[in-house]
């Protein structure tokens, strides 16, 4: 491997600018600014968000709702649950149609394959 094609790998200061969290991380990024962390100097990076201020790894994750769309979705799909059992009522009292023609279609069926097969011989 050449040495000249990867960029030197070093400890940074990570530093989370939401709320000033600070972690030691390996990374071959290459900030000019240096910051003394725990006695030692580190370069700075300087994170908008990290998971010490993210919504989800802090539990403080909320749904913004804009214009009432999960609301919409919730009554649509509660209409749809109530009117669910009226429409199996319905169904019960429809008369069952009887199967003789599937039946009657089926024999049709088998006799064609045995005159093909009689007539194949």
């Amino acid at each position: 491997m050449k040495k000249t094609g990867h960029p030197p790998y070093q400890d940074i200061l990570f530093v989370d600018t939401a709320t000033g969290d600070k972690f030691v991380c390996g990374s071959t990024l290459q900030p000019e600014a240096k910051e003394t962390y725990e006695g030692k100097e580190y370069p700075v990076y300087h994170l908008p968000i990290s998971s010490a201020s993210h919504p989800f790894f802090t539990g403080s994750q909320q749904f913004v709702d804009t214009e009432g769309r999960v609301d919409k979705f919730k009554k649509r799909y509660t209409r749809k649950v109530e009117a669910k059992p009226a429409v199996e009522d319905k169904a019960e009292e429809k008369p069952k149609k009887k199967a003789a023609p599937k039946k009657a279609a089926a024999k049709k069926a088998t006799k064609k394959a045995q005159d093909k097969s009689a007539t194949s011989k």
